[in-house]
C-alpha cells in the first residue's frame, strides 16, 4: 500500500531527487517548500513534465509556518525534513533568520509530526558542521591533500560536537532535538550527518555545494575562487547514494530509530577541493581551468571524512558511486543543461 510522505524542501536538490524515486515506486507525495532557492521551480516543472502534472501534491510553505505544516503533516506516515537555510556565510550575515529556519523549523516538524498522533517516520538532513573546526584531531598535510594523522577510517558518531558558526548552532540544535523526540515521545526520528552531497539537479553557488559549483562555473565561464589552498579534503558522495542510506534507514526502521548516522562517501570517496578535483575537471574540460586564490574561511576544515562504520553495520548500506563516475555524471547533465546556468 502507498504511504504518504511528506518532503520538506522537496523542490530542492536532494528532495526533487528522492521524490523522483518515491513517485516511481507508486508512493503519495506531498512537496512542502517555500521555492525561494535558485532551481526550484526548475525542479518542479522537470518533475510534472516527467511524472505527470498531478502525480504529487505542492504545498508552497515555509517551515517557519507551524500551522500550515502542522495541517499537511496530519496524516503523513513518512517526513523527510531537507528544507534548510544551508549557507554558512548567510548565517553569518543573518544568524536570526537562520536560526529561524533551521532550529525552529526543525522543532516545528517535530511538533507537527507528534500532533499527527500517527508516529510518522521522520529523516533529519543534519551536517558535519555539527563537529566544528575538530582542533583537538591530528591533521597532516601532505603533497596534494590533507589527512588525518590517527583516523584512517574517519570521523565517527562519537566525535564530540562543537557547534561552530550560526549554521553548526542552528543545524545542530535541530539534530539534538530530532535525537531528543524518539526519547521522550517515541517518534521513529533518524538523523542523517551527511557531508558533501552532489549529483544532477543540484544548483551549486560560490559558498554552498560546491563539487557542483565548480562544475557549473567551468562549463559557463564563471570565475571560480579557492580559498586556502586547495589540498582540502572532503568524502563526497552521490545522491543516489544518499537516497539509498534514507531508504536503508526507512526499511530498518526498528533499528534506525532514534539513531545518528554519519552519512557520506567514507575514506573510499575523498577529493582534495582543488589539488585533485582541478586536473578531473580540466580533463572533462578539455583545457586549463584558470582560477582565482582567497584566504582560508573561518571555521573551514583541512579535512572532513565520515566514518560510515555504524550505518554500514546496522543498515548494510554503503556508497555505490565512485567519484569519477559521479563527477562524470554530474558534468554531463550540466552540459547538457547549460542553459540553465546562464
Amino acid at each position: 500500500m502507498p504511504r504518504n510522505f511528506v518532503i520538506t524542501g522537496g523542490a530542492g536538490f536532494i528532495g526533487s531527487n528522492y521524490v523522483a524515486r518515491l513517485l516511481q515506486r507508486g508512493e503519495n507525495v506531498t512537496i512542502y517548500d517555500n521555492l525561494s532557492r535558485g532551481g526550484a521551480k526548475t525542479n518542479l516543472r522537470w518533475l510534472r513534465e516527467t511524472y505527470g502534472e498531478r502525480s504529487f501534491r505542492l504545498v508552497e510553505g515555509d517551515v517557519r509556518d507551524s500551522a500550515l505544516l502542522t495541517s499537511v503533516i496530519n496524516d503523513a506516515d513518512v517526513v523527510v525534513h531537507l528544507a534548510a537555510q544551508v549557507a554558512v556565510t548567510t548565517s553569518v550575515i543573518a544568524p536570526r533568520e537562520d536560526f529561524e529556519i533551521n532550529a525552529l523549523g526543525t522543532f516545528n516538524v517535530l511538533e507537527a509530526a507528534r500532533a499527527s498522533g500517527r508516529r510518522p517516520a521522520v529523516i533529519y538532513a543534519s551536517t558535519n558542521k555539527v563537529y566544528g573546526g575538530m582542533e583537538n584531531v591530528g591533521v597532516v598535510r601532505d603533497a596534494s591533500r590533507y589527512r588525518y594523522r590517527d583516523l584512517p577510517a574517519g570521523i565517527s558518531e562519537e566525535q564530540p560536537l562543537d557547534f561552530h558558526s550560526p549554521y553548526g548552532c542552528s543545524k545542530g540544535a535541530g539534530d539534538q532535538y530530532v535525537r531528543d523526540y524518539q526519547r521522550i515521545y517515541g517518534l521513529p526520528t533518524v538523523v542523517m550527518r551527511q557531508s558533501c552531497i552532489y549529483g544532477p539537479r543540484q544548483f551549486g553557488v560560490e559558498d554552498q555545494g560546491w563539487v557542483a559549483w565548480f562544475i557549473i562555473a567551468a562549463i559557463t565561464g564563471k570565475p571560480i575562487t579557492i580559498y586556502g589552498d586547495g589540498k582540502q579534503v572532503r568524502d563526497v558522495l552521490f545522491v543516489e547514494d544518499l537516497l539509498d542510506a534514507y531508504d536503508a534507514a526507512l526499511a530498518n526502521l526498528d533499528k534506525a530509530a532514534g539513531q545518528i548516522y554519519n552519512v557520506g562517501g567514507g575514506p573510499s570517496n575523498t577529493l582534495a577541493v582543488w589539488a585533485e578535483f582541478g586536473p578531473k575537471l580540466e580533463s572533462l574540460l578539455g583545457k586549463k581551468i584558470d582560477v582565482g586564490w582567497g584566504d582560508w574561511r573561518p571555521g573551514d576544515q583541512p579535512v572532513y571524512i565520515s566514518d560510515i562504520t555504524k550505518i554500514r553495520r546496522e543498515l548494510g548500506w554503503e556508497p555505490r558511486v565512485g567519484v569519477d563516475e559521479g563527477i562524470r555524471r554530474l558534468f554531463d547533465w550540466v552540459a547538457a543543461n547549460r542553459t540553465l546556468f546562464a
